[in-house]
């Protein structure tokens, strides 16, 4: 499956298998890249996919979201307003590790002699299953079989099953199950993606217990001040005679087995694993207590009981977000195959990442590496909400009223930068702004519009009216309150509302006037804003009293928010007939791209920032993400026209920009742009398309996966809480399903060149469109559509807009 054109190995190694991925044999050269693909994680906690023998090791990785370190930024040259404090998740200690020694020779897999090798993360199991044959040097031939979970039903639980069968002969051997001193962070000074690495020791031992086979450690972080308590505790099956030893000094500790290994009789151990932390309201010798209690029952209820929660847990997941998709010939049913495999794998890598995401966020790599220092973008609200909107919406309202969380700090932002009303930080873990480089950080005020496009969208598809008008509509007017402080009533544009100095989705492109998306989504905010709150004042007076009381709103603001909106300027040229990015974007120079080696891509790390920003080049989907986010505000035309100008510009340097570029391909009629495109985004990760997937997921990247099966393929548009389909199978595909949730009802839809299918498994009753033809759904009906041809089409869609 993994396909990077340096790195590109036999293709047994690592066949196609749509619930599975596969590794039949020990291949070094992929070991950075398949910790990450084999890494498994539940939201709360997360694990790379490392051997348990602790080597060969790219990254040790183990990661709890939000546990972190602050640091104070440093600036050669400091200014008002800067950013203060970094943040940088941390990796934990690690207890994965279980050593291997068989007649006192180690087991270490660059030089054993192997005559079986799989590996296999199980996305129907949410298990990483491992199976060698080892020949030892003087013959012996030992089998091993390990299988690792993270609970996703119990959020600080993991667990590895070891066992291990000589198969001919008795030989004493040796298990040893340890827990090591958190690994040092990968530091990447050439690369400012990458996490800051300390010279100092940042998590403090503070208190350690021990007794039989469990070991607990509890540490504080020397700034932060965050604790955490970590244990493992063991269980042992086997009918060989077998001694235990244990040692614990607080940092690290092993438990040792000493067996007499008779042929053919297995030793399993039983590793049961717990993590607990907390932002400095508990100790660490509270959260030892908290560890001792989960061992407990973890050890009670055994291995199999996770194994099968987890199955169940699963089975629930796949039944709502499944995307399936067929191949109607043999080249087509070969991509396909890739095609499933990797779909899957996305959609199960946000599972993982967001799950137990509980009183947090969701980190730019998830919890598969420490890149862009573990801290949360706007990736979470434009790229994974609506896949979690739609599926999981437990979750989506965990994220956004995590957001709410940060308001008050939000609030202090605004004020350093001498704003009214709240910014939300463009990379956090806290609340607190960690962006260094205020051009590309701090001057993307469209995190707050952002912010609540994710919350409307999530109110039309749920609605959950007591989110929005508890936690969601303190957020609009302080959001709003921003916006009309930013920006300005010009009379050079004819008194239309500008927003100047601010930084598109577009990072090659910074600190500009009038960026179009930003002015788009400022007046989606505003708008939705005085609407809400003005509907609040009208109909819900007790809400409008609490919001009141919160925020000292005050009655005129609604209709200068109104104003401001209607007033929006937005950019646009008649001559090309598109919407330039921003004021000055299309006076520079093209940058050629053609031209410019592969090697030196990505440009910022070859380029100063200066060359890159005096030219029309760009890093990600910008005028072209807002057509799609917005795509009731563009005539088919002007998608054309945007799209046919901006794609030649775009570097492929962010991976969030793929998945865009299919959705608007598909809906000009552009297939096979839409279809080279999804294949980048879906194989963005297992094809290691950026070169640097060894570094972690791109999580954003897989959720825009899913919106280019639903929104792309599917047609899907969900303007208004309406929701309407129009499908653009591309030849490839024979067919598309998958599932959605919608205002609490459960729709199964299924595409194929010659029909639509659309079933209401759930629910009382449901009103949709196709290709402009209205469809209403009772409970439990199954309504099948031909699809309407070109002409039949723009006849509808001429309809549609009259």
């Amino acid at each position: 499956m993994i396909r990077h054109e340096t790195l590109n190995p036999p293709p047994h190694i690592y066949p196609v298998n749509e619930w599975k991925i596969i590794e039949t044999a020990f291949y070094p050269r992929f070991l950075a890249q398949t910790e990450t693909l084999f890494a498994l994680g539940n939201g709360y906690l997360g694990m790379r996919g490392n051997y348990e023998e602790g080597r060969p090791c790219f990254q040790n990785g183990t990661f709890i979201n939000g546990f972190h370190e602050t640091w104070p930024i440093v600036y050669g040259e400091k200014a008002f307003g800067f950013a203060r404090t970094g943040q940088t998740m941390l990796n934990v200690p690690d207890t994965k590790t279980i050593r291997l020694y068989v007649d006192d020779e180690p087991f270490f897999l660059p030089t054993a002699s192997l005559q079986l090798y799989e590996r296999v993360l199980d996305m129907q199991s949410g298990t990483l299953d491992f199976e060698v044959l080892w020949e030892t040097p003087s013959g012996k031939q030992v089998l091993i079989e390990s299988r690792r979970l993270v609970s996703l039903e119990q959020r600080h639980v993991a667990a590895i099953s070891y066992q291990v069968t000589v198969l001919n002969g008795d030989v004493p051997l040796v298990i040893s199950s340890e827990i090591r001193e958190a690994p040092p962070n990968q530091a990447g000074m050439e690369d400012p993606r990458q996490a800051r690495g300390f010279a100092h020791q940042v998590l403090i031992p503070v208190h350690h217990q021990s007794n039989e086979q469990r070991m607990v450690l509890g540490h504080r972080t020397a700034t932060s001040g965050m604790t955490l308590g970590c244990g493992v505790d063991h269980r042992i099956e086997t009918e060989n005679p077998y001694a235990v030893d244990m040692s614990c000094d607080g940092k690290q500790g092993r438990v040792v087995f000493s067996v007499e290994a008779r042929a053919g009789r297995p030793v399993q151990i039983f590793k049961f694993i717990t993590y607990h932390s907390s932002r400095g309201g508990a100790t660490p010798q509270e959260l030892c207590e908290r560890s001792e209690r989960t061992l407990d029952r973890t050890l009670t209820a055994g291995f199999d009981h996770l194994l099968k929660q987890q199955r169940v847990f699963l089975e629930e997941f796949w039944r709502k977000a499944d995307v399936q998709i067929e191949g109607d010939a043999e080249q087509a049913q070969r991509q396909a195959g890739e095609m499933q495999q990797a779909l899957r794998w996305n959609l199960f890598q946000i599972l993982q990442a967001s799950a137990r995401a509980e009183g947090t966020g969701i980190p730019a790599k998830g919890l598969t590496g420490q890149t862009y220092e573990g801290h949360y973008f706007w990736d979470t609200e434009i790229y994974l909400l609506p896949f979690l909107t739609y599926t999981e919406p437990r979750i989506a309202r965990n994220l956004l009223r995590f957001r709410h969380s940060m308001l008050d700090r939000a609030r202090e932002r605004a004020r350093e930068v001498n704003q009214k009303g709240a910014l939300f930080p463009w990379r956090t873990i806290n609340g607190e702004e960690a962006s260094a480089y205020y051009a590309a950080g701090t001057a993307q005020y469209h995190i707050n519009a952002d912010i609540i496009y994710a919350l409307r969208k999530y109110v039309e598809v749920t609605d959950d009216k007591a989110l929005l008008f508890n936690e969601g509509a303190e957020m609009l007017v302080e959001t709003a309150r921003l916006w009309l402080d930013l920006g300005f009533f010009s009379d050079r544009q004819g008194g239309k509302f500008c927003i100047h100095s601010v930084t598109g989705p577009d990072e090659y492109t910074t600190v500009v006037n009038n960026n179009a998306f930003t002015n788009l989504m400022a007046r989606e905010n505003l708008w939705y804003a005085a609407t809400t709150v003005g509907t609040m004042k009208d109909q819900h007076p007790e809400h409008y009293a609490t919001l009141v009381h919160k925020t000292g709103l005050e009655e005129g603001e609604i209709a200068d928010w109104q104003r401001a909106a209607d007033a929006m300027f937005i950019p646009y040229e008649e001559e090309l007939g598109i919407h330039p990015q921003d004021d000055n974007f299309l006076d520079s120079e093209i940058w050629d791209i053609k031209n410019t080696p592969r090697d030196k891509f990505p440009l910022l790390l070859y380029h100063h920032p200066l060359v890159i920003y005096r030219h029309q080049v760009i890093k990600q989907a910008d005028v072209v993400l807002a057509m799609f986010l917005l795509g009731d505000e563009f005539s088919r035309e002007q998608k054309k026209r945007n799209f046919d100008y901006y794609d030649p510009l775009t570097t492929g340097d962010s991976s969030l920009s793929a998945c865009i570029q299919s959705i608007i391909a598909a809906e000009i009629g552009n297939s096979g742009e839409a279809v080279r495109y999804a294949r980048y985004a879906v194989l963005m990760d297992l094809a290691d398309i950026g070169g640097n997937v060894r570094d972690g997921c791109h999580i954003a990247s897989m959720g825009g996966t899913w919106m280019v099966a639903v929104y792309g393929f599917a047609g899907m548009r969900d303007y208004g809480g309406r929701l309407s389909f129009d499908p653009r199978l591309p030849r490839m595909l024979c067919r598309l399903r998958f599932c959605l949730i919608f205002q609490g009802q459960d729709l199964e839809v299924e595409f194929t060149h010659q029909q639509a299918r659309y079933r209401l498994r759930e629910g009382q009753g449901l009103t949709l469109s196709h290709q402009g033809q209205r469809v209403e759904l009772k409970p439990d009906e199954e309504i099948a559509l031909p699809l309407a041809g070109e002409s039949q089409l723009c006849a509808a869609r001429k309809k549609e807009r009259q």
